[in-house]
Protein backbone atom coordinates (compact mmCIF):
# COMPACT_ATOMS: atom_id res chain seq x y z
CA UNK A 1 0.00 0.00 0.00
CA UNK A 2 2.84 2.41 0.83
CA UNK A 3 4.48 2.16 -2.65
CA UNK A 4 1.07 2.79 -4.23
CA UNK A 5 0.58 5.94 -2.15
CA UNK A 6 4.05 7.15 -3.11
CA UNK A 7 3.25 6.59 -6.78
CA UNK A 8 -0.06 8.44 -6.47
CA UNK A 9 1.70 11.35 -4.77
CA UNK A 10 4.34 11.46 -7.49
CA UNK A 11 1.72 11.29 -10.27
CA UNK A 12 -0.34 14.01 -8.57
CA UNK A 13 2.71 16.28 -8.49
CA UNK A 14 3.22 15.66 -12.22
CA UNK A 15 -0.45 16.49 -12.84
CA UNK A 16 -0.04 19.76 -10.90
CA UNK A 17 2.91 20.84 -13.03
CA UNK A 18 0.96 19.78 -16.14
CA UNK A 19 -1.78 22.15 -15.01
CA UNK A 20 0.71 25.00 -14.77
CA UNK A 21 2.21 24.25 -18.19
CA UNK A 22 -0.92 23.35 -20.17
CA UNK A 23 -3.23 25.88 -18.52
CA UNK A 24 -2.38 28.89 -20.72
CA UNK A 25 -1.88 26.85 -23.92
CA UNK A 26 -4.56 24.14 -23.80
CA UNK A 27 -7.08 25.57 -21.38
CA UNK A 28 -7.44 28.93 -23.13
CA UNK A 29 -8.28 29.84 -26.72
CA UNK A 30 -8.43 33.10 -28.71
CA UNK A 31 -11.56 33.59 -30.83
CA UNK A 32 -12.87 36.27 -33.20
CA UNK A 33 -16.21 37.80 -32.32
CA UNK A 34 -18.74 39.36 -34.70
CA UNK A 35 -17.04 42.76 -34.38
CA UNK A 36 -13.68 41.36 -35.43
CA UNK A 37 -12.14 41.62 -31.97
CA UNK A 38 -10.25 38.88 -30.17
CA UNK A 39 -11.95 37.25 -27.20
CA UNK A 40 -10.58 34.79 -24.69
CA UNK A 41 -12.50 31.59 -23.98
CA UNK A 42 -11.72 28.57 -21.83
CA UNK A 43 -11.51 24.89 -22.74
CA UNK A 44 -11.77 23.00 -19.45
CA UNK A 45 -12.48 19.64 -21.13
CA UNK A 46 -9.24 19.70 -23.14
CA UNK A 47 -7.26 20.84 -20.10
CA UNK A 48 -8.69 18.03 -17.94
CA UNK A 49 -7.88 15.43 -20.62
CA UNK A 50 -4.27 16.69 -20.89
CA UNK A 51 -3.77 16.61 -17.10
CA UNK A 52 -5.39 13.16 -16.85
CA UNK A 53 -3.13 11.85 -19.63
CA UNK A 54 -0.03 13.08 -17.78
CA UNK A 55 -1.27 11.53 -14.53
CA UNK A 56 -1.94 8.13 -16.13
CA UNK A 57 1.33 8.18 -18.07
CA UNK A 58 3.30 8.87 -14.89
CA UNK A 59 1.47 6.08 -13.05
CA UNK A 60 2.17 3.66 -15.89
CA UNK A 61 5.87 4.57 -15.91
CA UNK A 62 6.21 4.14 -12.14
CA UNK A 63 4.38 0.82 -12.27
CA UNK A 64 6.69 -0.37 -15.05
CA UNK A 65 9.79 0.62 -13.10
CA UNK A 66 8.62 -1.18 -9.97
CA UNK A 67 7.44 -4.42 -11.51
CA UNK A 68 9.50 -5.00 -14.64
CA UNK A 69 11.72 -8.14 -14.52
CA UNK A 70 15.38 -7.41 -14.00
CA UNK A 71 16.51 -9.58 -16.91
CA UNK A 72 14.33 -8.06 -19.65
CA UNK A 73 16.71 -5.26 -20.63
CA UNK A 74 19.91 -7.33 -20.62
CA UNK A 75 18.14 -10.12 -22.49
CA UNK A 76 16.95 -7.83 -25.26
CA UNK A 77 20.36 -6.18 -25.51
CA UNK A 78 22.11 -9.52 -25.75
CA UNK A 79 19.71 -10.70 -28.45
CA UNK A 80 20.24 -7.53 -30.46
CA UNK A 81 24.00 -7.90 -30.06
CA UNK A 82 23.89 -11.50 -31.28
CA UNK A 83 21.54 -10.75 -34.15
CA UNK A 84 23.83 -7.96 -35.36
CA UNK A 85 25.88 -10.41 -37.41
CA UNK A 86 22.72 -11.21 -39.40
CA UNK A 87 20.91 -7.86 -39.28
CA UNK A 88 23.88 -5.80 -40.46
CA UNK A 89 24.47 -7.78 -43.70
CA UNK A 90 20.71 -7.78 -44.39
CA UNK A 91 20.56 -4.01 -43.96
CA UNK A 92 23.62 -3.60 -46.20
CA UNK A 93 22.07 -5.71 -48.97
CA UNK A 94 18.81 -3.75 -48.71
CA UNK A 95 20.65 -0.43 -48.76
CA UNK A 96 22.58 -1.38 -51.91
CA UNK A 97 19.54 -2.76 -53.73
CA UNK A 98 16.96 -0.14 -52.72
CA UNK A 99 17.50 2.36 -55.60
CA UNK A 100 17.34 -0.54 -58.07
CA UNK A 101 13.85 -1.62 -57.02
CA UNK A 102 11.43 -1.18 -59.97
CA UNK A 103 8.81 1.51 -59.58
CA UNK A 104 10.36 3.00 -56.44
CA UNK A 105 9.41 6.71 -56.13
CA UNK A 106 12.24 9.22 -56.01
CA UNK A 107 10.90 10.46 -52.67
CA UNK A 108 12.05 7.24 -51.01
CA UNK A 109 15.51 7.57 -52.54
CA UNK A 110 15.72 11.14 -51.21
CA UNK A 111 14.67 9.86 -47.80
CA UNK A 112 17.38 7.19 -48.02
CA UNK A 113 19.97 9.88 -48.82
CA UNK A 114 18.84 11.90 -45.80
CA UNK A 115 18.97 8.88 -43.49
CA UNK A 116 22.41 7.83 -44.75
CA UNK A 117 23.70 11.38 -44.20
CA UNK A 118 22.67 11.22 -40.55
CA UNK A 119 24.04 7.68 -40.26
CA UNK A 120 27.41 8.99 -41.40
CA UNK A 121 27.21 11.92 -38.97
CA UNK A 122 26.20 9.52 -36.20
CA UNK A 123 29.13 7.21 -36.91
CA UNK A 124 31.51 10.19 -36.91
CA UNK A 125 30.16 11.50 -33.59
CA UNK A 126 30.18 7.95 -32.21
CA UNK A 127 33.98 8.07 -32.32
CA UNK A 128 33.98 11.07 -30.00
CA UNK A 129 31.04 10.22 -27.73
CA UNK A 130 30.66 6.44 -27.96
CA UNK A 131 34.29 5.32 -28.09
CA UNK A 132 36.24 8.13 -26.39
CA UNK A 133 33.45 9.19 -24.00
CA UNK A 134 33.79 12.92 -24.79
CA UNK A 135 30.43 14.72 -24.78
CA UNK A 136 30.36 16.93 -27.88
CA UNK A 137 27.40 19.30 -28.39
CA UNK A 138 29.01 21.26 -31.22
CA UNK A 139 29.46 18.57 -33.86
CA UNK A 140 27.47 20.63 -36.35
CA UNK A 141 30.46 23.00 -36.53
CA UNK A 142 32.51 20.41 -38.44
CA UNK A 143 29.50 19.69 -40.65
CA UNK A 144 29.39 23.41 -41.49
CA UNK A 145 33.16 23.62 -42.06
CA UNK A 146 32.98 20.80 -44.60
CA UNK A 147 30.01 22.34 -46.41
CA UNK A 148 31.47 25.85 -46.62
CA UNK A 149 34.94 24.57 -47.50
CA UNK A 150 33.56 22.79 -50.56
CA UNK A 151 31.40 25.77 -51.53
CA UNK A 152 34.18 28.35 -51.26
CA UNK A 153 36.90 26.25 -52.89
CA UNK A 154 34.71 25.08 -55.76
CA UNK A 155 33.34 28.57 -56.50
CA UNK A 156 36.64 30.47 -56.19
CA UNK A 157 39.09 27.89 -57.60
CA UNK A 158 36.87 25.76 -59.84
CA UNK A 159 37.68 22.42 -58.22
CA UNK A 160 35.27 19.50 -58.55
CA UNK A 161 33.45 17.65 -55.79
CA UNK A 162 35.91 14.77 -55.72
CA UNK A 163 38.87 17.15 -55.48
CA UNK A 164 37.26 19.15 -52.68
CA UNK A 165 36.09 16.13 -50.67
CA UNK A 166 39.45 15.29 -49.00
CA UNK A 167 40.22 18.99 -48.55
CA UNK A 168 36.93 19.53 -46.72
CA UNK A 169 37.66 16.56 -44.45
CA UNK A 170 41.19 17.79 -43.67
CA UNK A 171 39.99 21.31 -42.86
CA UNK A 172 37.27 19.93 -40.59
CA UNK A 173 39.86 17.73 -38.85
CA UNK A 174 42.08 20.79 -38.36
CA UNK A 175 39.24 22.64 -36.64
CA UNK A 176 38.57 19.51 -34.61
CA UNK A 177 42.12 19.72 -33.27
CA UNK A 178 41.65 23.45 -32.65
CA UNK A 179 38.65 22.54 -30.50
CA UNK A 180 40.54 19.74 -28.78
CA UNK A 181 43.45 21.82 -27.47
CA UNK A 182 41.42 24.19 -25.22
CA UNK A 183 39.34 21.35 -23.74
CA UNK A 184 42.11 18.88 -22.89
CA UNK A 185 41.57 19.33 -19.15
CA UNK A 186 37.77 19.50 -19.28
CA UNK A 187 35.29 16.68 -18.91
CA UNK A 188 31.58 16.09 -18.43
CA UNK A 189 29.29 19.12 -18.32
CA UNK A 190 32.15 21.61 -18.74
CA UNK A 191 33.28 19.90 -21.94
CA UNK A 192 29.70 19.94 -23.24
CA UNK A 193 29.37 23.69 -22.61
CA UNK A 194 32.63 24.50 -24.42
CA UNK A 195 31.77 22.35 -27.45
CA UNK A 196 28.30 23.92 -27.56
CA UNK A 197 29.92 27.37 -27.56
CA UNK A 198 32.31 26.30 -30.33
CA UNK A 199 29.40 25.27 -32.53
CA UNK A 200 27.65 28.58 -31.95
CA UNK A 201 30.87 30.53 -32.67
CA UNK A 202 31.21 28.80 -36.05
CA UNK A 203 27.58 29.56 -36.89
CA UNK A 204 27.94 33.22 -35.91
CA UNK A 205 31.13 33.55 -37.96
CA UNK A 206 29.54 32.20 -41.14
CA UNK A 207 26.49 34.39 -40.49
CA UNK A 208 28.37 37.66 -40.01
CA UNK A 209 31.36 37.24 -42.35
CA UNK A 210 29.26 38.35 -45.29
CA UNK A 211 32.17 39.08 -47.68
CA UNK A 212 33.38 35.46 -47.46
CA UNK A 213 30.38 33.25 -46.69
CA UNK A 214 27.54 35.35 -48.04
CA UNK A 215 26.09 35.77 -44.56
CA UNK A 216 22.41 34.91 -44.09
CA UNK A 217 21.97 34.81 -47.89
CA UNK A 218 24.24 31.78 -48.12
CA UNK A 219 26.15 30.45 -51.11
CA UNK A 220 24.99 28.72 -54.27
CA UNK A 221 26.35 27.54 -57.60
CA UNK A 222 28.43 24.61 -56.33
CA UNK A 223 29.21 21.93 -58.95
CA UNK A 224 27.36 18.63 -58.86
CA UNK A 225 29.26 15.35 -58.37
CA UNK A 226 30.19 13.62 -61.61
CA UNK A 227 30.77 9.97 -62.52
CA UNK A 228 34.22 9.85 -64.14
CA UNK A 229 33.54 13.25 -65.65
CA UNK A 230 29.98 12.45 -66.78
CA UNK A 231 27.39 14.95 -65.57
CA UNK A 232 23.82 14.10 -64.63
CA UNK A 233 21.85 16.58 -66.72
CA UNK A 234 18.26 16.45 -67.90
CA UNK A 235 19.36 17.99 -71.21
CA UNK A 236 21.30 14.87 -72.21
CA UNK A 237 23.86 15.07 -74.98
CA UNK A 238 27.64 14.54 -75.01
CA UNK A 239 29.43 14.57 -71.66
CA UNK A 240 26.39 13.45 -69.72
CA UNK A 241 25.55 10.12 -68.14
CA UNK A 242 22.44 9.62 -70.28
CA UNK A 243 24.23 10.64 -73.49
CA UNK A 244 27.21 8.34 -72.84
CA UNK A 245 25.03 5.26 -72.27
CA UNK A 246 22.42 6.22 -74.88
CA UNK A 247 19.44 6.34 -72.50
CA UNK A 248 16.79 8.91 -71.70
CA UNK A 249 17.75 11.25 -68.81
CA UNK A 250 15.55 11.01 -65.71
CA UNK A 251 15.71 12.68 -62.28
CA UNK A 252 16.07 9.25 -60.69
CA UNK A 253 19.51 8.75 -62.21
CA UNK A 254 21.00 11.69 -60.30
CA UNK A 255 19.17 10.75 -57.10
CA UNK A 256 20.44 7.17 -57.26
CA UNK A 257 24.00 8.38 -57.93
CA UNK A 258 23.90 10.70 -54.91
CA UNK A 259 22.49 7.86 -52.82
CA UNK A 260 25.39 5.57 -53.71
CA UNK A 261 27.90 8.34 -52.99
CA UNK A 262 26.64 8.89 -49.43
CA UNK A 263 26.32 5.13 -48.95
CA UNK A 264 29.97 4.66 -49.95
CA UNK A 265 31.07 7.51 -47.67
CA UNK A 266 29.09 6.06 -44.76
CA UNK A 267 30.54 2.59 -45.31
CA UNK A 268 34.03 4.13 -45.42
CA UNK A 269 33.34 5.80 -42.07
CA UNK A 270 32.15 2.51 -40.60
CA UNK A 271 35.13 0.56 -41.97
CA UNK A 272 37.68 3.05 -40.64
CA UNK A 273 35.95 3.14 -37.24
CA UNK A 274 35.92 -0.64 -36.91
CA UNK A 275 39.55 -0.90 -37.96
CA UNK A 276 40.68 1.83 -35.56
CA UNK A 277 38.70 0.25 -32.73
CA UNK A 278 40.89 -2.86 -32.95
CA UNK A 279 44.10 -0.82 -33.03
CA UNK A 280 45.93 0.50 -29.95
CA UNK A 281 44.37 3.90 -30.62
CA UNK A 282 40.87 2.47 -30.40
CA UNK A 283 41.68 0.63 -27.18
CA UNK A 284 43.05 3.89 -25.79
CA UNK A 285 39.73 5.59 -26.66
CA UNK A 286 37.82 2.90 -24.78
CA UNK A 287 40.14 3.19 -21.78
CA UNK A 288 39.63 6.95 -21.78
CA UNK A 289 35.88 6.45 -21.88
CA UNK A 290 35.84 4.09 -18.91
CA UNK A 291 38.21 5.98 -16.56
CA UNK A 292 40.51 8.86 -17.48
CA UNK A 293 42.52 8.60 -14.25
CA UNK A 294 43.19 4.90 -14.76
CA UNK A 295 44.02 5.69 -18.38
CA UNK A 296 46.72 8.13 -17.24
CA UNK A 297 48.09 5.63 -14.72
CA UNK A 298 48.60 3.11 -17.55
CA UNK A 299 50.88 5.56 -19.35
CA UNK A 300 48.42 6.41 -22.15
CA UNK A 301 48.94 9.87 -23.63
CA UNK A 302 45.53 11.38 -22.86
CA UNK A 303 46.27 14.54 -24.84
CA UNK A 304 46.95 12.71 -28.10
CA UNK A 305 44.06 10.33 -27.48
CA UNK A 306 41.55 13.17 -27.13
CA UNK A 307 42.95 15.12 -30.08
CA UNK A 308 42.79 12.11 -32.41
CA UNK A 309 39.19 11.43 -31.37
CA UNK A 310 38.14 15.02 -32.10
CA UNK A 311 40.12 15.16 -35.35
CA UNK A 312 38.93 11.85 -36.82
CA UNK A 313 35.32 12.45 -35.81
CA UNK A 314 35.47 15.95 -37.34
CA UNK A 315 37.09 14.54 -40.49
CA UNK A 316 34.03 12.44 -41.31
CA UNK A 317 31.74 15.31 -40.31
CA UNK A 318 33.53 17.39 -42.96
CA UNK A 319 32.90 14.64 -45.52
CA UNK A 320 29.19 14.71 -44.71
CA UNK A 321 29.11 18.52 -44.96
CA UNK A 322 30.83 18.44 -48.35
CA UNK A 323 28.26 15.96 -49.65
CA UNK A 324 25.39 18.01 -48.20
CA UNK A 325 26.64 21.13 -49.97
CA UNK A 326 26.99 19.33 -53.30
CA UNK A 327 23.57 17.72 -53.04
CA UNK A 328 21.69 20.87 -52.08
CA UNK A 329 23.52 23.28 -54.36
CA UNK A 330 22.80 25.97 -51.77
CA UNK A 331 23.87 26.38 -48.15
CA UNK A 332 23.13 28.98 -45.48
CA UNK A 333 23.72 29.28 -41.71
CA UNK A 334 20.14 28.08 -41.09
CA UNK A 335 21.23 24.55 -42.03
CA UNK A 336 23.81 24.36 -39.22
CA UNK A 337 21.97 25.23 -36.03
CA UNK A 338 22.24 23.56 -32.63
CA UNK A 339 19.26 21.33 -33.39
CA UNK A 340 21.43 19.43 -35.88
CA UNK A 341 24.00 18.64 -33.18
CA UNK A 342 21.21 17.62 -30.81
CA UNK A 343 19.69 15.33 -33.44
CA UNK A 344 22.98 13.57 -34.18
CA UNK A 345 23.74 13.21 -30.46
CA UNK A 346 20.25 11.79 -29.90
CA UNK A 347 20.90 9.24 -32.64
CA UNK A 348 24.12 8.11 -30.93
CA UNK A 349 22.52 7.92 -27.47
CA UNK A 350 19.30 6.29 -28.65
CA UNK A 351 21.16 3.67 -30.65
CA UNK A 352 23.58 2.92 -27.83
CA UNK A 353 26.88 4.72 -27.35
CA UNK A 354 29.65 2.82 -29.11
CA UNK A 355 27.33 0.66 -31.24
CA UNK A 356 27.59 0.99 -35.02
CA UNK A 357 24.42 -1.00 -35.71
CA UNK A 358 22.56 0.96 -33.04
CA UNK A 359 23.34 4.24 -34.84
CA UNK A 360 21.77 2.87 -38.03
CA UNK A 361 18.60 1.76 -36.23
CA UNK A 362 18.33 5.06 -34.35
CA UNK A 363 18.83 7.11 -37.54
CA UNK A 364 16.01 5.20 -39.22
CA UNK A 365 13.76 5.97 -36.23
CA UNK A 366 14.83 9.58 -35.68
CA UNK A 367 14.85 10.65 -39.34
CA UNK A 368 12.67 8.15 -41.17
CA UNK A 369 9.65 8.02 -38.86
CA UNK A 370 8.91 11.81 -38.81
CA UNK A 371 9.21 11.90 -42.61
CA UNK A 372 6.83 8.96 -42.97
CA UNK A 373 4.29 10.69 -40.69
CA UNK A 374 4.08 13.87 -42.77
CA UNK A 375 0.37 13.25 -43.41
CA UNK A 376 -0.36 13.68 -39.69
CA UNK A 377 1.07 17.22 -39.81
CA UNK A 378 1.08 18.79 -36.31
CA UNK A 379 0.46 15.48 -34.53
CA UNK A 380 3.44 13.66 -36.01
CA UNK A 381 5.98 15.34 -33.72
CA UNK A 382 3.76 14.68 -30.70
CA UNK A 383 3.58 10.98 -31.59
CA UNK A 384 7.30 10.92 -32.31
CA UNK A 385 8.16 12.56 -28.98
CA UNK A 386 5.98 10.14 -27.03
CA UNK A 387 7.60 7.21 -28.84
CA UNK A 388 11.10 8.46 -27.92
CA UNK A 389 10.12 8.84 -24.27
CA UNK A 390 8.75 5.29 -24.22
CA UNK A 391 11.89 3.92 -25.86
CA UNK A 392 14.17 5.65 -23.36
CA UNK A 393 12.07 4.31 -20.46
CA UNK A 394 12.15 0.74 -21.74
CA UNK A 395 15.72 0.91 -23.13
CA UNK A 396 17.44 3.64 -21.06
CA UNK A 397 20.87 2.90 -22.57
CA UNK A 398 19.76 2.70 -26.18
CA UNK A 399 18.74 -0.03 -28.57
CA UNK A 400 22.03 -1.89 -28.14
CA UNK A 401 23.35 -1.28 -24.64
CA UNK A 402 25.84 -4.13 -24.36
CA UNK A 403 29.56 -3.58 -24.90
CA UNK A 404 32.01 -6.19 -26.11
CA UNK A 405 35.62 -5.42 -25.13
CA UNK A 406 38.10 -5.28 -27.99
CA UNK A 407 40.68 -7.26 -26.00
CA UNK A 408 39.89 -9.74 -23.23
CA UNK A 409 41.55 -12.54 -21.30
CA UNK A 410 39.94 -15.82 -22.27
CA UNK A 411 36.53 -15.85 -23.93
CA UNK A 412 35.20 -12.41 -24.91
CA UNK A 413 31.95 -11.67 -23.11
CA UNK A 414 29.66 -8.71 -23.68
CA UNK A 415 29.18 -6.26 -20.82
CA UNK A 416 25.47 -5.73 -20.26
CA UNK A 417 23.69 -2.61 -19.08
CA UNK A 418 22.65 -4.39 -15.89
CA UNK A 419 26.16 -3.84 -14.51
CA UNK A 420 25.54 -0.07 -14.39
CA UNK A 421 22.97 1.48 -12.06
CA UNK A 422 20.65 3.58 -14.18
CA UNK A 423 20.64 7.18 -13.07
CA UNK A 424 23.11 6.55 -10.24
CA UNK A 425 26.44 6.84 -11.93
Amino acid sequence: MKPLLEDLKDAAMVAFFALLVFGPFVGLRLNDNAAGNLTLSSRPEALILAILACFLARMAMLTWQRHRPEQIAPGVGAQLQKSGRFVAPALLVFAVAMPLLPGLPNAYIDLGVLIMTYVMLGWGLNIVVGLAGLLDLGYVAFYAVGAYSFALISINFGLSFWECLPIAGILAAFWGMCLGFPVLRLRGDYLAIVTLAFGEIIRLVITNWVSLTGGPNGLMGMPQPTLFGLKFSMAGGPGTFAGFFGIDPTPGQRDAFLYYIILALALLTNWVTLRLRRQPLGRAWEALREDEIACRSLGINVRNTKLTAFAIGAFFGGFAGCFFSARQGFISPDSFTFIESATVLAIVVLGGAGSQLGVVLAACVMIGVPQMLQSLQIYRMLIFGIALVVIMIVRPRGFISTRRPTVSLGKARAIGAELISQGKG
